[in-house]
């Protein structure tokens, strides 16, 4: 079966760098979606980014407006990891973050609802101070 650990939480200050990690096993990590999300407290869990793993000559990746230009996903498939970079943090950051997977392709609306994604890990706690 599919398990996804989530890895690379903590506290930093705002404007800080935090780099995520999701090990995948069970399966290929061939021809997936993998993604991120994440929700803060009182709030509903919120879709940040999402690549897929069969994409040649460049990934093919969707990030969630308030992340572009300051998150970035990549892969290593040779160690079935794909990693969130997360550069320029703000305290609105602050959630804790689930990598989730499914089998087939990405799309531009993926990152809308959470059913969307097949597979969760349970989480790595960011927190972002001011």
């Amino acid at each position: 079966q599919v398990q996804l650990v989530e890895s690379g939480g903590g506290s930093v200050g705002a404007g800080g760098t935090l780099r995520l990690s999701c090990a995948f096993s069970g399966y290929s990590l061939s021809n997936r979606c993998m993604g991120w999300f994440r929700q803060a407290p009182g709030k509903e869990r919120e879709g940040v980014a999402a690549i897929y793993t069969g994409a040649t000559g460049g990934s093919s990746a969707y990030y969630h407006d308030p992340v572009k230009g300051r998150f970035t996903l990549s892969l290593d498939k040779a160690q079935n990891i794909v990693y969130l970079q997360m550069n320029s943090l703000k305290p609105e950051d602050t959630a804790m973050y689930y990598c989730a997977a499914r089998y087939g392709g990405c799309w531009s609306r993926i990152l809308d609802s959470s059913e969307n994604m097949e597979h969760w890990g349970k989480g790595t706690l960011v927190t972002i101070s001011s």
